[in-house]
């Protein structure tokens, strides 16, 4: 049975990817750091849930001497962060930065280490549309989901070799727990602004990662699932 690894995964598009892949046969963990009455939720439908701050070196270290390789991880877990940019402090901006891009990378370190000796896996990291184009008053978010995006084409090119496929999907507006700050006005709004004329859900994007988990030739790619919202 193959194993994968949901950081973030006991709410909105993580849960979504996680029950997506435990359809398919999966042994599924998933990681969460506040939310116990979500874990718990999830873990009755049979994922393996565990307290992790992916931000902390050694809780990620010993989350993986716990669950052991995984043949997918799936860098989901972020926070946002609404703020002109002359009112966010540097412990704001560490902090998302620890967790959007820390997390992924400390992940994907722990991670790469059973994928090389297999010569096999795949990591797919959650960005954002507003990583490929930034949002205003959310300066900070953008950049973190930006870096991911580079994150993922440098490591797609330095793993590769070794058999593992790296990719990032770019979430749009969905409607989930973390865009609940917006009001239906501006959820509206946004709405109109989308092509599709509708706001994603969870399994759009699983969905897209499930597409990523069975092609095993696409590797370095950003993929877009927004509705058609960033299309110039």
């Amino acid at each position: 049975m193959k194993t994968v690894l949901v950081t973030g995964g006991v709410r909105g598009i993580g849960k979504s990817i996680a029950l997506a892949f435990l359809k398919k046969g999966y042994r599924v963990c998933a990681t969460y750091s506040k939310d116990e009455e979500n874990a718990k939720q999830t873990a009755e439908f049979g994922v393996e849930v565990y307290k992790t701050d992916v931000s902390k070196e050694d809780e990620v270290t010993a989350l993986f001497k716990k669950i052991g390789c995984v043949d997918v991880l799936v860098n989901n877990a972020g926070v946002a962060l609404i703020k002109q940019i002359q009112d966010v402090t540097y412990e704001e901006w560490q902090h998302i930065f620890s967790i959007n891009v820390g997390g992924a990378f400390l992940c994907s370190r722990e991670a790469s280490k059973g994928m090389i000796d297999k010569k096999s896996g795949l990591i797919i990291n959650i960005s954002s549309v507003w990583g490929e184009v930034g949002g205003s008053c959310e300066s900070v978010y953008s950049a973190s989901k930006a870096a991911l995006i580079g994150f993922t084409k440098a490591l797609a090119k330095e793993l590769g070799w070794s058999g593992i496929r790296v990719n990032c999907i770019s979430p749009g507006v969905i409607d989930t727990p973390m865009n609940a700050h917006f009001t239906q006005e501006e959820l509206l709004a946004l709405q109109e602004e989308i092509p599709m004329g509708r706001l994603g859900s969870g399994d759009d994007v699983a969905k897209a990662v499930l597409y990523l988990e069975e092609n095993d030739y696409v590797t370095g790619i950003d993929l877009p699932v927004n509705g058609g919202f960033s299309i110039v």
